[in-house]
């Protein structure tokens, strides 16, 4: 007898505390990491360092310093999937460490090889000594996802030596007021941007099998700063000629019109 087929998560918009944030994504990374390297790869290369759906790299952003200072660095990715940024950065001489909640993801990372530690852990609770790195970087890893971003923010902090610098990338807040589409149909406004209620995809039995939370700008700063960190830059990267793919509700069409991604550069003094 033929198994019936799973239904599809229903999409809604309700609480959902830490505890529920880390599983429902681990389990989601874990299953979807496979179609989500097949789909994005190419784009991000095996050892490019990309901020974002809009192509700025690291190469030319410079946020985590100039590239020959980054030799001999000891510097932390958090939510590296499958670890292309830290590939880049052990190129050019640091030492990185790649840490993800998914084992799935990581388990591209091994297969695409590189001389540095895979980590499989909840950036909430890393890990690791405290003053254990010069740098962390975070390309949309972890911070969109987790209910308490201050909680992440405290342990990096924690664990990076005094003058350290954590630069992160999220989708832009201001995208939470537009429906999450690539198309004329992303460009009306159709919700509050104040409204931090999370995204949720749900199960028939109502448990929560993926989780983002939106926090505004504000919220943003409030938290780099209330977590110990000054806050050094807000990069928001226009969509640049040369790129003409679509990544989910990322497009050349709204890239040209409302910002996507949102870079924060902090130092822990």
């Amino acid at each position: 007898m033929q198994e019936p087929e799973a239904s599809e998560p229903e999409a809604t918009r309700r609480d959902a505390d830490v505890t529920e944030s880390s599983r429902a994504n681990r389990g989601w990374w874990d299953r979807n990491a496979d179609e989500y390297q097949t789909e994005h790869g190419t784009f991000l290369g095996d050892d490019r360092f990309v901020w974002g759906p809009e192509g700025l790299d690291e190469v030319e952003a410079e946020l985590l310093g100039p590239p020959e200072e980054l030799k001999g660095k000891d510097v932390l990715e958090i939510g590296a999937g499958a670890a292309q940024c830290s590939r880049w950065l052990a190129g050019q001489g640091a030492r990185p460490v790649a840490l993800d909640i998914s084992h799935r993801q990581l388990q591209h990372a091994l297969r695409i090889g590189g001389p540095f530690p895979l980590v499989c852990a909840d950036a909430g609770a890393l890990p690791f000594a405290d003053g254990s790195f010069d740098l962390a970087c975070s390309a949309y890893g972890a911070l969109p996802f987790v209910a308490d971003p201050r909680l992440v923010l405290r342990e990096v902090r924690r664990v990076l030596r005094p003058g350290g610098r954590l630069v992160f990338s999220v989708t832009h807040p201001i995208r939470w007021a537009f429906p999450d589409e690539p198309g004329p149909e992303g460009l009306s406004v159709s919700g509050s941007y104040f409204d931090r209620t999370p995204y949720v995809e749900q199960d028939d039995e109502g448990r929560a099998v993926y989780v983002e939370h939106h926090r505004t700008i504000g919220d943003r700063v409030r938290d780099v700063v209330a977590s110990g960190f000054r806050l050094v830059d807000l990069v928001e990267p226009e969509w640049p000629a040369w790129n003409t793919s679509e990544w989910g509700g990322w497009s050349p069409l709204r890239g040209n019109l409302i910002p996507g991604t949102a870079i924060f550069v902090c130092v822990r003094d």
